[in-house]
Order: C-alpha cells, then sequence, then structure tokens
C-alpha cells in the first residue's frame, strides 16, 4: 500500500559523500573509475540488504532510510571499511565518506511512472529530518560519523546486539552547536571503531558553528573585562584551562554525598533527598538514582556505605555514562546557612561552575536549594520558561519538615534494598511529622503494594491523590497512573505507556508499560517499553534485560532473546538464569536446559519451568515428583501455593491420573474463587480469576464441567474485573470449550476465532484447533496445530496466572505435532481425529507415544 504523503513516518536517515571523487576520476580515468565504481555499488547492494536499509538516492553520496537506527549504524561502519578494503583492491590509498545519521519524521511518496520515465527517483522523501542529517554528513571530517543527539542514545543502547564489535566502538561527543536554519542548538557526536574513526571535533562552516559559551571563549571573556577588570585579570582569563563538559539535554548527573559543615545531624539525609527531590523536577536533567550508585560501587567491589565523594562520584558517573557530578554542601557562614553546589567534570574530577545561596536560620535551606538548582539547571542550558514551568517550590513538592524529610529519605533508602516492612514504617513516621506529605502516603502505598497488600495501601493513596497538588508534575502523573492501577485497570496499560512517553528516562514508567502488555499478550509492544529500560543509567537494568529477553522469547525470537537474559543472569538476577534454561528447553536443547539450571539454595520462590522442561522431554514421573515438591515449597506464598496446583495437575494427567488430576483443580478453583471474593483491588482480583479460569478450563478437557460452571458465577457477580481483556478472552475459551463438549463445534469456533489477533491465550489456539478437529475442518485445524507447534517459545514464556498454565502449553505444543502427523495422514478422518482426542483426555502419552519426534 502506498504511503499517504501527508502522514510523516519516523525513520532513520542516513546520508554519505564519498570525499574527492571528482578527483579520483580525473586521476584513474573514465574506465578505471567506471570499474571502481561498480564495485562500490554492489558493495552498497551487498550492506544493503545486510542492514535492512532501503536506498533512496545515490550519486556520489547515498541517502538510505531504516526502520531502526542500529541497522543504520551498522551500514555506517559496514561501509566505513567496505571503503578501506576496496581502496586497498584498486592500489589506490584509502577511499573515504563523510556519514550522518539522524532520526526523524519523513514524508514519503512513491512517484507517478510518467515521472519515473522521465526520469524521476521512485521514491521521494522530504521533512526537516533530511536536511538536518545532510547538515551532519556535511559537517563531518573524512571516514567520520556524526550522529544528532536523538539518534545517540538509541544507537548507544542498541550496539550490545553487536556483540563484541559493539562494545569496543568508541563514542564522543563534540558540544553544542548551531545550524543554519534552525532554531534550536543541536547536540552533535560521533561514534566509530578503533583505528578508523576520527574522533576530532568536527570543522565549522558559513552553515554550522560551534555554541562556545563566553566562559569558554577566554580571549573574548578578556576583552569584555578589560575594563573593568584590567589587563592582568583579563590575561587570567585568556590563560584559563578549558573545561571538557558539554551538557545536553536529557543528559545525566551524579549527586555526591552532602557535605555537613552545620553539625546538624537531622541535614544529612533530608538535604540529600531535597537535592534529589528539586533536581528531579527538570525535564533537562537526570539524576542517577541512590540505588543505581550503590551498585555501581558494588560492582566496583567497594563497600556500600563508601563516601561519595568528589574522586568516588567521578569515577561512577564514567562507569555509568553520567556527564557529571554535583557535590552539594551545607555550612553557617556569618550566621547564616549558606547552601552550595559544585559541579563537577568527572573526566578531570575539577570543579567547572559553583553556586550558593544563603539563607536566616535552617528553615531556610529548602528554599536556598531551590536557588541554587534552579542556577545550576539554567547554567546547564534549561531555559527560563522550561525552569517556570517544570519546577515548584520544595516545601510544596515535598515537606517543611527536615524531620519527615529525613525520615522518608530512609524509607527510600530501605525500599531500594528490599526491605519493604522497614520502609513502610520510616514513610509512616514522615506522615506522623507532616499528614500532608504527599510523596510518604504514596510510598506507604508503594511498600505494601510490594508485599502483595495492595487493599492496605489504598487508604494512603487516596490520601496521596488528595494532596495531588502537593507533587511534582512528574510524580503527579506517577500518582494518575497508581490510580489506574486501582480503578480502572482496564486503562492500566495506556496510563503506563503515556507516562513512558512523556518522561523517557523514568525507568520504572517503562518497567510497568512493558509489564502490563505482557499481561494483555502484547510483546512486541512490551518489547518497545522493555528495551528502554535496558538502560546503563537504571537501577534495574538487570531486571529489564530479563523482562526484555522474556518479551522476545515470547515472540520466538530466540536469537534476540538470549543476550539480555544472559546479561541479567550474569548480573545475578536468578529468576533469568531460569529463564536462559527454559530458552534452551524452547529449542529441544534439553542437555543445555539443565545445565543452566540455577541452584536450588539460589531460587527465592518456587518456579513451575522445570515441570515444564521434564513434561516436554516426556519425561513424566520425574515432572510429577518436581510437581508434588513445589506444591510442599509454594505453601509460604498464597498465590503462588494456588498456582502450584496447576503444574501437579498436568503431571498427574501426563502420568495417567486424570482422576486426581481434576481433584486438583477442584482444589485450585476452590482457593481462587476464595482469594478472588476478598476486598482487594481489580488487578489483584484479576490474577485470582485467570488462575481460577486456567484451572477450569484445564478441567473442562479432563470431561469436568462443574467447575467451569463456579467460575462463571463468580465472574457474573463481578463485571468490572470479567471485562477486562485477559479475563474475557480465557472466559470466552471456557464458553468455547463447553460448547464444544456439547457437540457444538462450530459454535465454539464463531466464539474463539474474533480473539485470533496475535495477542490471544496459547488455550485459545488449542482450544480452536481442537473444535476444528472435531467440526472435520481438516485445513483449519491442521493451521492451528503448525501454528501451537513452531510457537513454543510463546508456550513458555506467556504470562498467563504466573506462568502456572505453562507446563500445559508446552505439552499441548508437544501434542499439536503429533496431531499435524494424523492430519497430514489416511488416518486423519473425524472419526481417527476424535478417538485421538478421547485418548488425550486420558493421558496425552498415549498420543505421544506413537509421535516419532517426541
Amino acid at each position: 500500500m502506498p504511503h499517504d504523503a501527508h502522514a510523516p513516518q519516523l525513520r532513520t536517515l542516513l546520508l554519505t559523500d564519498l570525499c574527492d571523487s571528482t578527483s579520483l576520476v580525473e586521476r584513474l580515468g573514465d574506465s578505471t573509475a567506471a570499474t571502481l565504481f561498480r564495485d562500490h555499488d554492489r558493495l552498497v547492494l551487498e550492506l544493503q540488504q545486510r542492514w535492512r536499509g532501503r536506498l533512496i538516492d545515490r550519486s556520489d553520496g547515498l541517502l538510505l532510510l531504516f526502520e531502526r537506527p542500529l541497522d543504520g549504524l551498522g551500514f555506517a561502519l559496514d561501509y566505513r571499511r567496505g571503503l578501506d578494503a576496496l581502496g586497498q583492491a584498486h592500489r589506490i590509498g584509502p577511499m573515504l565518506a563523510r556519514a550522518g545519521l539522524h532520526v526523524g519524521e519523513v514524508l514519503i511518496w512513491r512517484n507517478s511512472d510518467e515521472a519515473i520515465s522521465a526520469g524521476a527517483k521512485p521514491i521521494e522523501v522530504e521533512g526537516l529530518a533530511k536536511p538536518f542529517a545532510a547538515r551532519l554528513m556535511q559537517l563531518a571530517r573524512p571516514g567520520q560519523i556524526l550522529i544528532s543527539s536523538i539518534t545517540e542514545p538509541l544507537v548507544r543502547r542498541a550496539s550490545r546486539e553487536l556483540g563484541e564489535r559493539g562494545e569496543a566502538l568508541h563514542w564522543r561527543t563534540h558540544g553544542r552547536w548551531y545550524f543554519k536554519g534552525l532554531p534550536e542548538i543541536q547536540e552533535i557526536h560521533e561514534v566509530g571503531e578503533p583505528g578508523l574513526a576520527p574522533l576530532r571535533a568536527p570543522r565549522g562552516d558559513a552553515k554550522a558553528r560551534r555554541d562556545i559559551p563566553a566562559w569558554r571563549r577566554p580571549i573574548a571573556l578578556a576583552a569584555e573585562l578589560a575594563v573593568v577588570s584590567g589587563l592582568i585579570v583579563g590575561g587570567w582569563f585568556m590563560t584559563r584551562p578549558e573545561p571538557a563538559i558539554a551538557f545536553s539535554e536529557r543528559d545525566w548527573v551524579v549527586v555526591g554525598d552532602l557535605r555537613n559543615l552545620t553539625g546538624q545531624t537531622v541535614l544529612d539525609d533530608s538535604l540529600e533527598q531535597a537535592f534529589r527531590i528539586s533536581l528531579e523536577q527538570s525535564r533537562y536533567v537526570n539524576v542517577l538514582s541512590d540505588l543505581k550508585v550503590r551498585d555501581s560501587l558494588a560492582r566496583m567491589r567497594r563497600p556500600a556505605d563508601t563516601t561519595l565523594d568528589r574522586t568516588t562520584a567521578s569515577e561512577v558517573a564514567i562507569r555509568d555514562g553520567a556527564r557529571a557530578v554535583i557535590l552539594p554542601t551545607v555550612s553557617e557562614v556569618g550566621g547564616k546557612v549558606r547552601v552550595s553546589l559544585e559541579l563537577i567534570d568527572p573526566a578531570t574530577a575539577q570543579t567547572i561552575y559553583s553556586a550558593s545561596e544563603d539563607g536566616a536560620g535552617l528553615d531556610s535551606v529548602l528554599t536556598s536549594i531551590d536557588g541554587v538548582t534552579s542556577l545550576l539547571r539554567s547554567k546547564l542550558g534549561e531555559g527560563q520558561i522550561e525552569l517556570a514551568t517544570n519546577s515548584k517550590p520544595l516545601p510544596q513538592v515535598s515537606t517543611r519538615s527536615l524531620d519527615a524529610l529525613r525520615a522518608y529519605a530512609l524509607g527510600q533508602e530501605a525500599y531500594g534494598k528490599g526491605e519493604y516492612e522497614q520502609a513502610r514504617g520510616f514513610y509512616g513516621q514522615a506522615i506522623s511529622l507532616d499528614p500532608e506529605f504527599a510523596l510518604a502516603h504514596l510510598g506507604v502505598t508503594r511498600a505494601l503494594n510490594a508485599t502483595d497488600h495492595l487493599q492496605e495501601g489504598l487508604p494512603f493513596l487516596r490520601h496521596a491523590q488528595a494532596l495531588r497538588q502537593n507533587l511534582t508534575p512528574r510524580d503527579q502523573v506517577y500518582l494518575d497512573s497508581w490510580g489506574s492501577q486501582v480503578d480502572e485497570p482496564q486503562k492500566i496499560s495506556l496510563a503506563w505507556m503515556q507516562m513512558a512517553k512523556m518522561y523517557p528516562d523514568f525507568f520504572p514508567a517503562q518497567t510497568n508499560a512493558a509489564y502490563e502488555l505482557a499481561v494483555l499478550n502484547e510483546y512486541a509492544r512490551a518489547e518497545e517499553f522493555a528495551a528502554r529500560a535496558v538502560s546503563p543509567q537504571s537501577e534495574f537494568s538487570a531486571l529489564s534485560s530479563e523482562h526484555l529477553g522474556r518479551m522476545r522469547l515470547a515472540r520466538d525470537d530466540y536469537k534476540r532473546a538470549l543476550e539480555p537474559l544472559k546479561f541479567a543472569c550474569e548480573s545475578s538476577v536468578t529468576s533469568a538464569c531460569v529463564w536462559k534454561s527454559v530458552w534452551n528447553a524452547a529449542q529441544g536443547n534439553f542437555t543445555e536446559a539443565e545445565q543452566a539450571w540455577p541452584p536450588e539454595r539460589s531460587l527465592s520462590v518456587p518456579y513451575f519451568d522445570r515441570v515444564s522442561i521434564y513434561l516436554d522431554q516426556g519425561k513424566w514421573s520425574e515432572a510429577r515428583v518436581e510437581s508434588e515438591r513445589l506444591v510442599e515449597l509454594s505453601h509460604k506464598f498464597p498465590s503462588r501455593s494456588r498456582q502450584s496446583l496447576m503444574p501437579l495437575a498436568v503431571a498427574l494427567w501426563s502420568d495417567g491420573d486424570r482422576d486426581v488430576a481434576i481433584e486438583e483443580l477442584g482444589r485450585m478453583v476452590k482457593l481462587s474463587l476464595q482469594a478472588f471474593a476478598q476486598p482487594k483491588s481489580v488487578t489483584d482480583r484479576r490474577g485470582d480469576a485467570m488462575t481460577a479460569l486456567y484451572a477450569a478450563i484445564f478441567a473442562q478437557r479432563l470431561g469436568d464441567t462443574k467447575l467451569a460452571a463456579q467460575v462463571e458465577a463468580a465472574l457474573a457477580g463481578a463485571p468490572d474485573v470479567a471485562s477486562l481483556k485477559p479475563v474475557s478472552a480465557l472466559a470466552a475459551v471456557m464458553r468455547a470449550r463447553r460448547a464444544a463438549n456439547d457437540g457444538k463445534p462450530k459454535v465454539a469456533i464463531e466464539i474463539l476465532q474474533p480473539l485470533m489477533d496475535d495477542t490471544e491465550p496459547v488455550q485459545a489456539r488449542v482450544a480452536l484447533m481442537e473444535a476444528h478437529m472435531l467440526a472435520g475442518n481438516r485445513e483449519e485445524a491442521l493451521a492451528n496445530a503448525n501454528w501451537l507447534a513452531s510457537h513454543r517459545g510463546r508456550s513458555y514464556g506467556e504470562y498467563g496466572c504466573s506462568w502456572c498454565q505453562q507446563p500445559l502449553n508446552v505439552v499441548d505444543s508437544r501434542l499439536a505435532q503429533a496431531h499435524i502427523a494424523a492430519l497430514k495422514s489416511d488416518a486423519g478422518d473425524q472419526d481417527v481425529l476424535r478417538r485421538r482426542m478421547d485418548a488425550q483426555r486420558s493421558a496425552p502419552a498415549q498420543v505421544l507415544s506413537s509421535h516419532s519426534d517426541f
């Protein structure tokens, strides 16, 4: 379908220009040059196919479009190498090209056949992104790849997909530049491979010049101050060393430990927290979280209580890609309390800017912090309008009580360590000191949710909502997203996605958006947000890497799933090691899966995946023993205890004990419906409903219809839960199963077919396949069986009832392979298929035993 020329599309643009091409032709002659350029065109075609590029224009230079920024970078890097090899092969010395890489919106349309026949290009591309990429290219030195500030974080985060090559890349910023015709200053970056990248600042021209502040132009500054300061002061400025920091929008800073010279201990934790709250109001400056800093110290083999002084903070900043360090100080000077800060260049550990504000007494310190952080934000490039829009006074968005602020800071520290009960206590203490401390109310809500007691946290959430104006703009959006979590569960994913887009560097929003989309089986969209959360500046980058690997596994993208799972596993995320084992099992590599399984002593909760892996191999007795062990281990975890009965029931059924399996499913439904009836949030009840539904659907397959009727009655009394997508989809599967059991497979097909949009539960596919088999629709049954057999990653990775349905999905993926063989053979008539399904109802082993691939 042709693109609408009036609908801008986000694309990666790469423009290149072959240096000195005209003189090259003159030197070689037309015939030799033609041979050279034919080889050049073959190189371009090969790289275009390798990196999935779309060639729009070609002459001495190239204009290509890519879907992913990483593909554009890969093309540029390989083109740099290819030109080098081409020059050597033709013995003409080095061939070099300039390259500019940018991500932006463009208009794309196809020219008419008449225009093409008259010499026009087939595809036209226009938009501001095109001349901007051209300016980057023109600014580049020969052999240099320049990238825009929009593009740099995208390709830098994705470069790990290039493996060792990506890790070896050199990255450099070349500061802020004015481009003729563009109103905003642009941050320019360079990327390249060792020995190939110039890594030198571009040369400006009439169309581009570097933005150098007065304090970085010593000669000009000396001239301006000569009248006032005299020749001596002017000479000092002329010889002043040039700072090496170039801060750009959304860069990161590390806040060092507060130096408290007043002797007032109440200021120790409270003012550090106040600095963070004040700075985090900015959309221009990002603050590395305290938890991330402590994590980095641990990776540097430093104690967690290491003082974050000038040297240590600079080391952390360099390690985590932060552009600057901020060192705050509070002292008493002339009877006043002075709050000051220094901006440190981590590369040199030297001060490049400082600011201070004085106030009368301790009550002044929050106002003084607002003053110095505003000065700093302005100095780093944040405009006055942004400062006014994105800033509220600290006493309003936190508290006027320094004691309350200190208690809150201690709560944040405990929460970051996973000590949720202790965090709740500190947040509660902050509230007792200042009942209008909205952040503390929200903190209690989060702490209770982390211990599965969100219902107890609802009063605190309501207090926070009533105090909404006492929050920063970002925290207001965060609060609204929590409100959706409780009051509008159908909008949960939308709320977190909106916040993730508004605040792209607020990683909890990215993670929560990915999680909620995964619950809905929208794995492609979930992957997008999970990938954003995998950032070196995120304190949860390892956990997000595991999440990203799971999303890719659920999309059956094994190649791209492994690297984030390996990274997370090597970062001591034990659950990621479990998923690395699952990654092997989904591909049939069971020996490797067993080797990758982590030691049981390292597993904090019972995992069902090993039951699935045993079932996948037809090891029925091993699966049964493992599932019984998990039931015993799950008693400490209420929701897990209910869910553990599903793997047990699947193992019992697989081992031939259908009746006992039905008994366990009855227990599972009873316990889930009891939990469902308790007063709790809609999202918690959603999980209970899904657990009951999976048990009832499985029971229907085994010939029991009573459990489904119980679950249906419970859902009828809770329309708010029943209408949620994961619940409604499973309820439709349950209705379809009932119709099929009543001899109405066509009705079952009509119920199930609307669910098939690639977000359907795996069990919906199973039910649809069996309904088509019962209806005698061999081709349709075969198509669904092929889907199940080829989506083993989805079978393992689907979230469902916290993966409690995973063992059933895995067995069904194996059964589908057996059904494919039957459907393709002469034995695929309807009566034989019915008998196979009856045999499967007793035990899958009877069906699988004759399947050669098992």
